[in-house]
């Protein structure tokens, strides 16, 4: 019986400290390249409109069930 394969690398864990030591540096926003640091705005700016459309939508649902 073979023992599975443990990966070398590991996903940045913001919860978890049992990784320490072999986990990457997370790189400064400044040492990203300019088009990676582009895309990622451009993600946030979306997630942040579309967080506040939701909420948006979800209250007026809730001001509607009122009337």
């Amino acid at each position: 019986m073979s023992m599975p394969r443990q990966s070398m690398t590991y996903q940045f864990d913001l919860f978890s400290a049992r990784h320490r030591g072999k986990t990457a540096a997370t790189p400064q926003w400044q040492e990203l390249p300019e088009e990676t640091r582009q895309a990622l705005t451009a993600l946030i700016v979306r997630l942040f409109v579309d967080h506040a459309s939701d909420a948006s939508a979800s209250q007026q649902k809730e001001v509607g069930h009122d009337a």
